[in-house]
């Protein structure tokens, strides 16, 4: 029985996200950017917060657990490479790790590139990844302390899960990531369809995620930097694909 997943805003552009399985009853939060929304959504539920799955050590994705844990006593699991910057931290893991929420298993990738300890989670049995700022729709995060070599990898990584894979992103930036992503790729027939779609979605006040693997590797051009189009654009014809990511990456920060 697949899980039931529920995203939704916290502070001022985060997503928080909730898996519940439906057998158990046990529910896991995606990051715990604000404490408040969760605890809001988990009791218009009905649902008890078992776990807390970190995927990096930002602020802004750690701030809500210690009043989380304080409330329902919930397990706390992240990186072995952020466990010293984790808050209430029970389990450390690392890839190819499994954690078991319930009767959930959730698959451990290491995802380096915004920074050196992020870790993304998979869902397989509910065709699920959540990838916090690893990977954004039609975008990616910003490298702190990592490198776009390890940005780069773990995108493509990421790419090479089954198409119909629902994605589950960190930030609601699409907008910007759109209208950024039409001036690296303005040939892409698809990606405009979409930047409209997103135009329209944002002015209703709506929220464009959760997005795909087969539509981020369509639109988002940091899926896309072997493609001619992209290269043409950014005058880098037969360039390494990780100089294309850093100079992507580069445009975007002072975009």
């Amino acid at each position: 029985m697949p899980a039931i997943i529920h995203q939704f805003l916290s502070r001022e552009d985060n997503f928080a996200v909730l898996v519940h399985d439906l057998q158990t009853g046990a529910t896991a939060a995606i990051d715990a950017p604000e404490a408040a929304p969760i605890m809001t959504v988990l009791k218009q539920r009905g649902w008890r917060l078992t776990d807390i799955l970190v995927t990096h050590r930002h602020l802004d994705h750690v701030e809500g657990i210690l009043p989380l844990k304080e409330m329902y006593g919930c397990k706390v699991t992240a990186g072995n490479k952020a466990a010293s910057e984790i808050p209430g931290l029970d389990m450390q893991v690392r890839e190819g790790d499994t954690v078991k929420v319930g009767n959930l298993a959730f698959g451990v990738w290491e995802t380096p590139g915004h920074c050196y300890d992020h870790i993304s989670f998979t869902l397989p049995r509910s065709s699920a990844v959540f990838v916090g700022d690893t990977l954004f729709t039609m975008g990616c995060g910003r490298i702190f302390d990592s490198t776009a070599e390890a940005l780069h990898r773990s995108l493509k990584r990421l790419g090479t899960l089954p198409d119909e894979t629902t994605v589950y992103c960190g930030h609601e930036y699409t907008l910007s990531n759109a209208r950024f992503a039409l001036t690296v790729d303005p040939e892409n027939r698809q990606l405009k369809t979409r930047a409209a779609e997103v135009e329209q979605i944002r002015a209703a006040g709506e929220l464009t995620q959760p997005s795909t693997i087969g539509l981020e590797k369509a639109t988002n051009p940091y899926l896309r930097v072997d493609t001619p189009a992209i290269q043409r654009a950014l005058g880098m014809e037969g360039a390494d694909p990780v100089a294309i990511t850093a100079e992507l990456r580069k445009r975007k920060n002072s975009f």
